[in-house]
């Protein structure tokens, strides 16, 4: 009886293993998850001040261009 917990909870160890190699538990890296990502830096720059108004719209527009 008790080998059969023990079988159990190896396989859903195993399970989620395999799964997480497979990308199922990995985030997206597609375009528009890279874009959005770089617009939320880029925000957060300029809401700390590293970055001008000027600079963040400068480059807002270049990574609309890429779009």
């Amino acid at each position: 009886m008790m080998y059969g917990w023990i079988i159990g909870v190896i396989l859903v160890i195993v399970l989620i293993v395999v799964l997480g190699r497979g990308g199922i538990f990995q985030k997206g890296t597609n375009q528009s998850n890279h874009e959005s990502s770089a617009l939320e830096i880029m925000k957060n720059r300029y809401a700390k001040g590293e970055i001008n108004k000027t600079e963040f719209e400068e480059r807002k527009a270049e990574l609309e261009k890429t779009n």
